[in-house]
């Protein structure tokens, strides 16, 4: 006999609670990758953003730091 045939004729078919949660469960992925797909490409605006301001602004000149005098007891 042809495999797909025995599958589709030998699966067991989940009981309505099961039903029910295997459908929560694929609501609660597709909420939860649409909502790191948003985050992530915020993410890249942002660092995107950052990136073109940074190389926009000139260098900040670097402070000379006084010596510092030590005491002897």
């Amino acid at each position: 006999m042809n495999q797909s045939l025995i599958n589709a004729v030998f699966q067991p078919k989940p009981n309505k609670q099961e039903a029910k949660a295997d459908e929560i469960t694929k609501n609660v992925r597709a909420i939860m990758n649409a909502e790191i797909a948003k985050r992530d490409s915020k993410t890249e605006r942002l660092r995107a953003s950052r990136l073109s301001r940074d190389a926009q602004m000139p260098a900040a000149p670097v402070k000379k730091m006084r010596a510092t005098v030590r005491r002897v007891k």
